[in-house]
């Protein structure tokens, strides 16, 4: 193994130890579309850090950079507004997946009446039903309660109630930090116990905050756990998105099939701190090029133009596209009104 690879950790032996991958096959149409989804998210949280530093936006602001290839493999493998996900804290990018607008999200950020939560939620509590996004969740394992019940609902509505349709399949997704949490033990065993349909994905990124995850847990390899409850675990290169699309792939064809839960663990990594108020004084320089220099976009763009599928000035279209995109959902956001003072319990209760 070369310094930088010794620099990075045991991440980076688990992704040198992964069995190859068989050659990675994708359509131009899919290709492109997996690459504006990847370049959507980062686009997004960039120009949320500059609105944040600007002094344009408040809060607790936890931005996703390095790791898109888990939210676009793994959402845009599933069906649109079918089936459903539960996000973290560092939800942005997922909503955006999940096919919540770029003005909606951002105007959430900005806490605005026009937000996907209307306003009331901030960067850490987005929802969208239409989209069927079932919200970010500021406590670490909240979500995955509520995936569970999401996926207990589509088994229940075949079984029970006859509905042969009901064959949504739900994504939870949690950090590597979630995993030492009950709620996430607890999860996997009625999951298994009753084969629902259901991803658990987590996207460890090798911290928890600032806890290094192998200082946290007495067995890092969080797919391993899932051996424990009987159900399918699997280990994948979070940053190589073609490689998260196959293995949710199957995971979500398992899931359809009533054969029950996975476990699927991303080793990917952010380029950025736990927060936008986090210094980031933890994490040595060599880590952070090891990683930077397998950037998920670059990779992908990279195998587009090798295999034919795009060229270097079909992406740049793409990356112009977005950046209006972008722009525009700044300027809706900015330019939306502010939830009206006289509506400030509602939504606390049912009545709508």
């Amino acid at each position: 193994m070369d310094s930088s690879a010794g620099a990075a950790g045991s991440h980076a032996e688990r992704l040198a130890a992964l069995y190859p991958a068989g050659p990675s096959s994708v359509s131009r149409e899919d290709g492109l579309m997996l690459y504006r989804d990847m370049t959507l998210g980062r686009r997004f949280e960039d120009k949320c850090a500059e609105m944040y530093y600007r002094g344009k936006m408040f809060g607790f602001v936890h931005l996703y950079n390095g790791q898109e290839a888990v939210s676009t493999g793994v959402i845009k493998a599933m069906k649109a507004q079918h089936d459903w996900f539960c996000s973290t804290y560092r939800d942005h990018v997922h909503a955006l997946s999940a096919g919540v607008p770029a003005r909606e999200v951002m105007s959430e950020l900005f806490g605005k009446e026009t937000g996907c939560s209307k306003g009331r939620g901030g960067s850490m509590h987005l929802f969208s039903k239409e989209h069927h996004l079932l919200g970010g969740y500021a406590f670490i394992g909240e979500g995955i309660p509520v995936a569970l019940g999401a996926a207990f609902t589509s088994r229940y509505k075949r079984d029970a109630l006859g509905d042969a349709s009901s064959d949504a399949v739900t994504a939870a997704f949690f950090g590597d930090g979630t995993c030492n949490n009950g709620q996430f033990f607890e999860c996997l065993n009625m999951a298994a116990l009753w084969k629902l349909p259901i991803l658990f994905v987590v996207e460890n990124n090798k911290w928890a905050i600032g806890m290094a995850h192998d200082r946290a847990t007495s067995d890092p390899e969080i797919w391993r756990k899932a051996a424990a409850f009987g159900m399918a675990g699997e280990e994948v290169d979070g940053m190589d998105v073609l490689a998260v699309r196959a293995a949710a792939q199957r995971a979500i064809e398992r899931a359809r099939a009533g054969e029950g839960p996975t476990l699927l663990e991303c080793l990917t990594y952010r380029f950025r701190g736990h927060s936008l108020a986090d210094p980031d004084e933890l994490r040595s320089e060599a880590e952070k090029t090891f990683w930077a220099e397998r950037d998920p976009i670059k990779a992908l763009a990279a195998h587009l133009q090798e295999h034919g599928l795009a060229s270097a000035e079909e992406l740049k279209a793409v990356e112009k596209e977005i950046d209006a995109e972008v722009a525009d959902a700044i300027s809706f956001a900015l330019a939306a009104p502010e939830p009206d003072p006289a509506e400030l319990t509602r939504y606390i209760w049912a009545e709508d």
